[in-house]
């Protein structure tokens, strides 16, 4: 079947390429006007020196002027040159397209057939008129047009490829059996040959010829067992169950491992009802370590789909897979569909097992190894990321994902300088088509984490460096602006970035809380009360150092005894056990607060 398909695929092609010829009035074939020059000078010329300077002159005009678009102007050439020449054949050509392209059929059929009558050596013209009686759904026209071009060049294939389409059309399949004779002859025996002139004799109800064409191809090679299998599938379509076995037990003797036979005998035995043998036959395809893995996927595939259809039993094909995988693997497709497979039917266990096979028999498998890590970031299992990503970032060092997730566990694990230097080594792989939004998170990180360093000159650089790729990366913008605020400097900008956050996500009150403190700290103790209420309201009051804020802007906006019960909840939040992802309070900052609380009075250090 494929075979046929191909070949009918082929001949559509070149009528597709005859059929072009008229979609536009553009370039001429430059190979049309030169077979139309070379065959006016075998003529004698009709025309004086000086007409034919002028039509020279004229037609190079016309030439010039269509090819700069200029198509009216173009159009007058090519008639001004029919004037002076009325046998030119090219012109006739030229214009013939252009009658085609103005809504003039019959205009452009006199012209094209009179070039064609005029330059009967001119393949290009045949081929552009036999295109045009094909559009125009007159096909005997354009066969006879075509087997006067396979007569006046016998050498192309062209022509036969042609001709064989049409007479298909036509139901003429005798014609088409001999037009593949007459390719045969000219381009050897092959297998989409013999296929299509299997198929003809078949629609011609003369199957003893049409079984006899395939024994022939077999006969022609007989050391390629494919041939000798293509004749067994044939006759296993067509009711020669028999002929069909003898056929592949044939092919099967002379090499037992012939994977294409080895499925075939499988369709017989299936054909036949014979399940128990059909199952063996393709455990002998799957398990052979001498069939192609492509083979054997290509079959699991066949068989998945299947199951699905019917019973959807997964137990046939996990016993399958088992076995499969047992043995030593060509390399890590079968695996990898195996886990494919697993994952479809959420059996995560087992595809884990087998995704860890995968990527010792292929460590740069990406695909896998993203899985695994999908699966240890669902379990928070900060370590599983960890063995992951390591070989990962040595066997693609260019996927910025495992060096992220490799930062971010050991960040996680308070493993501040492995952290960092995995984020490092992330950034050096950034290229301008990486992601924008990763490469900025990958700065954004290592400016926190620089800052946890007490590297804030590093932090600010790594920062500016987030929004060069992001400049809308809230995470970026809130902690720049908050360290900027703690360490009194830059204020405006820490302002404008945390004014960005707050109208981004407005009901954040970690944000809320940073633009309150920096008002505060330019001394707008106002406008800082209203935020740090907002603050409060989205959970603020959950957090001791915003609620250590809000004290400390009460205080400044005159009310002291209310100052003093936030620093004391503030107090009592700093000894309760942090949540995951927030820093306890340092020592210098609980010393700070008790100092408040004790002299209920607002100290800046």
């Amino acid at each position: 079947m494929f075979s046929r398909l191909k070949f009918q695929w082929y001949i559509c092609l070149v009528c597709l390429l005859l059929a072009g010829t008229f979609i536009s009035c553009g370039t001429a074939q430059k190979s049309a006007v030169s077979s139309d020059n070379i065959a006016s000078s075998n003529r004698q010329d009709a025309l004086s020196p000086e007409a034919r300077r002028k039509f020279d002159y004229f037609f190079l005009e016309a030439v010039r002027l269509k090819e700069k678009g200029e198509l009216d102007a173009a159009f007058e050439m090519y008639s001004h040159c029919l004037e002076i020449d009325p046998q030119s054949a090219v012109t006739l050509y030229e214009l013939s397209k252009y009658y085609m392209y103005l809504g003039l059929p019959q205009k452009g059929e006199e012209a094209l057939r009179e070039a064609v009558a005029l330059a009967p050596g001119n393949y290009w013209y045949k081929e552009t008129l036999a295109a045009y009686y094909q559009n125009k759904g007159e096909n005997e026209k354009a066969i006879g047009v075509i087997e006067d071009m396979t007569a006046q060049f016998p050498s192309r294939l062209e022509p036969l490829l042609a001709l064989v389409d049409l007479y298909s059309r036509t139901k003429n399949y005798e014609e088409v059996v001999n037009t593949l004779n007459r390719l045969e002859q000219l381009d050897g025996k092959s297998e989409q040959i013999s296929m299509e002139k299997f198929r003809m004799y078949l629609a011609m109800d003369n199957n003893e010829r049409a079984f006899q064409e395939i024994e022939n191809l077999a006969k022609e090679y007989p050391y390629d067992m494919r041939y000798l299998t293509i004749l067994g599938d044939v006759y296993l379509e067509n009711g020669k169950e028999e002929e069909a076995y003898a056929t592949y037990q044939k092919v099967l003797t002379e090499d037992s491992n012939y994977a294409p036979a080895m499925l075939s005998l499988a369709s017989y035995y299936e054909k036949k009802g014979l399940d128990s043998l059909y199952h063996v036959q393709i455990d002998s395809v799957l398990l052979n370590s001498k069939v192609e893995s492509e083979t054997k996927l290509n079959v699991m595939r066949q068989l998945i789909m299947r199951s699905e259809r019917a019973d959807r039993d997964s137990t046939k094909i996990i016993s399958l897979f088992d076995s499969m995988l047992a043995k030593e693997q060509e390399n890590a497709d079968i695996a990898m569909l195996a886990a494919q497979y697993y994952l479809t039917k959420r059996m995560d266990e087992p595809a884990k097992k087998v995704l860890r096979q995968v990527v010792d028999i292929d460590p740069g498998n990406k695909p896998a190894r993203l899985q695994l890590l999908s699966f240890a970031i669902s379990r928070n299992d900060l370590d599983e990321v960890i063995r992951t990503c390591i070989p990962a970032v040595e066997y693609m060092p260019e996927a910025l994902e495992f060096h992220y997730y490799l930062g971010i566990a050991y960040y996680q694990k308070d493993e501040v300088d492995k952290a960092l230097d995995a984020f490092v080594k992330g950034v050096r792989q950034i290229t301008p088509e990486s992601d924008k939004t990763m490469a900025s998170d990958f700065y954004s990180i290592m400016g926190d984490l620089y800052h946890k360093k007490k590297m804030n000159v590093e932090a600010y650089a790594a920062y500016d460096s987030a929004l060069v790729y992001k400049p809308d990366n809230i995470a970026a913008l809130n902690n720049y602006a908050y360290y900027l605020s703690v360490e009194r400097k830059d204020l405006d900008k820490a302002e404008e970035m945390s004014y960005r956050t707050v109208k981004a996500e407005p009901t954040n009150g970690t944000y809320l809380d940073t633009y309150a403190w920096i008002l505060f700290e330019k001394g707008k103790y106002a406008e800082a009360r209203i935020y740090i209420d907002q603050a409060m309201k989205h959970d603020g009051d959950k957090s001791s150092v915003v609620v250590e804020h809000c004290g400390d802007i009460y205080y400044k906006t005159g009310e002291p005894e209310k100052a003093l019960e936030y620093w004391k909840q503030a107090e009592k939040l700093a000894g309760e056990p942090v949540e995951e992802g927030s820093e306890p309070r340092t020592s210098k900052e609980l010393k700070l607060l008790k100092k408040k609380i004790d002299h209920k009075k607002y100290f800046a250090e």
